[in-house]
């Protein structure tokens, strides 16, 4: 088992009814960043379901944290109106090719 550090983990959902798109960071103990994925995945369709009008895109990135926040906390939210559908929306703002990571 990998040792457990904290990670925020950054998920885009569509809110139908607004005509927007968010981005949610949640906070998580989890031994590598697709463990922690993994848990706001989970999280990210109990958020969809008390919504009822949102959806998740399918759009998750994860960095490691140092210290100790609190688990599932939203430490980060953005809504931008956009009349792109999901996929074309993530392509555009996130996974374009450009993106600086690790």
């Amino acid at each position: 088992m990998d040792e457990q550090s904290w990670y925020g983990v950054r998920c885009v959902f569509r809110h139908r009814e607004l005509g927007v798109y968010e981005e949610r960071v949640t906070l998580w103990t989890a031994g590598s960043p697709d463990e922690a994925i993994g848990c706001a995945e989970a999280e990210a369709g109990e958020y969809c379901a008390a919504l009822g009008e949102a959806e998740y895109t399918g759009f998750a990135e994860a960095f490691r944290m140092d210290g100790a926040p609190g688990v599932g906390a939203e430490a980060f939210s953005l809504m931008r109106e956009s009349d792109l559908p999901s996929g074309a929306y993530v392509g555009k703002f996130f996974a374009t090719g450009r993106e600086r990571t690790g």
